[in-house]
């Protein structure tokens, strides 16, 4: 089947915006991949959603590849005619701005995880704490969700399963009247057998044999 081709503007459904940048974000991150593993070639891939969220892959380290990045476009500065100063100067700041702003994405990150706190202030300590509970209250959400979804799946076994109890109790009933049937059949069958050797008539004759007249 060949599939039609992609109109190249913004998707307005929210939710099928969200799901077409999971599905397209995660093979640029396995092309990027199996570009630096099947190439050995060193790799820095940033992708930013649209809220904000960030979204890295590096074949060896993200701050050493943006780092190799920045004294590249330094060194080639210089051979750079003067009318390509200003774009590269421009391109440069903003490597610089990413790399700070990875920097303290990394420093975030590790003080929601409870380290490098002794430099942070009070209110900085507070909303760490109202994000952690906010994290906590989704979790403990989601967990909820999870809970009432196995409880529904062990209803339904409980159902399947006591039908099956059921079917295996009637099966049994039905054999067990079979059984009954059969012996008495048999008891039946025998008993009549007796009664046949019981009726039989012998004749037999007691005393002098009789004589025979002679003419």
């Amino acid at each position: 089947m060949v599939r039609g081709k992609t109109e190249m503007r913004r998707i307005e459904n929210a939710t099928s915006r969200q799901v077409t940048f999971s599905k397209r974000r995660n093979g640029l991150l396995k092309k990027a991949f199996e570009l630096s593993v099947l190439c050995d070639a060193e790799l820095a891939l940033i992708i930013f959603s649209s809220t904000g969220k960030l979204y890295e892959f590096a074949s060896s380290s993200l701050q050493a590849t943006v780092g190799r990045y920045l004294r590249h476009t330094k060194a080639t500065h210089c051979l750079q005619p003067p009318s390509h100063q200003h774009d590269l100067q421009s391109v440069q700041n903003e490597a610089t701005s990413l790399l700070d702003e990875i920097e303290s994405l990394e420093v975030s990150k590790r003080k929601l995880l409870g380290e490098g706190l002794g430099s942070s202030s009070y209110e900085e300590l507070q909303q760490i704490e109202k994000q952690l509970e906010r994290s906590l209250a989704h979790v403990k959400a989601r967990k909820y969700e999870i809970y009432k979804e196995q409880i529904e799946q062990l209803k339904e076994k409980e159902k399947y399963l006591a039908a099956e109890n059921a079917k295996l109790a009637k099966k049994r009933f039905v054999q067990r009247e079979l059984r009954q049937s059969s012996a008495q059949v048999g008891e039946v069958s025998t008993h009549l057998d007796h009664s046949s050797i019981f009726d039989v008539e012998t004749e037999l004759f007691i005393g002098p044999p009789r004589s025979r007249s002679i003419k």
